[in-house]
């Protein structure tokens, strides 16, 4: 706003200098570098909720068997051992591979019509 009768004057404000900036912001790019590195090499290819992935991989695969399932054979071959069969012959796919014990236990929930166990956003 200018005044009538007064001088304008040009206000500068001093921010942190260039280096100071440099530097902070160099430490935080090497900082996220170094914790993205460390999350690299702890899950390396496993994402770390694998658990959560194996067990629902396992018990959507039996659900929706057993929905389709007319008859009631195939659930009762899942739950005398076809969930352990069938991860065997690799129809559990990647989702087993990060934790197979809990990916039959999926499977196995699924198959008894049992609500899921890792259901639910605080499970």
């Amino acid at each position: 706003m200018v005044l009538l009768g007064q001088q304008t004057a040009l206000v500068r404000h001093r921010g942190p200098s260039r280096g100071k900036l440099t530097a902070t912001l160099t430490a935080i790019v090497a900082l996220a570098g170094a914790l993205a590195a460390v999350l690299v090499g702890q899950y390396n290819d496993r994402p770390p909720w694998g658990d959560d992935v194996a067990y629902e991989g396992g018990y959507l695969l039996a659900t929706r068997i057993r929905q389709a399932d007319v008859s009631g054979e195939r659930t009762k071959e899942l739950l005398s051992g076809g969930c352990a069969r069938m991860l065997a012959e690799g129809f559990g796919g990647r989702r087993a591979t990060h934790d197979p014990g809990l990916w039959v236990a999926g499977c196995l929930d699924g198959a008894t019509g049992h609500i899921s166990a890792k259901q639910g956003l605080f499970h």
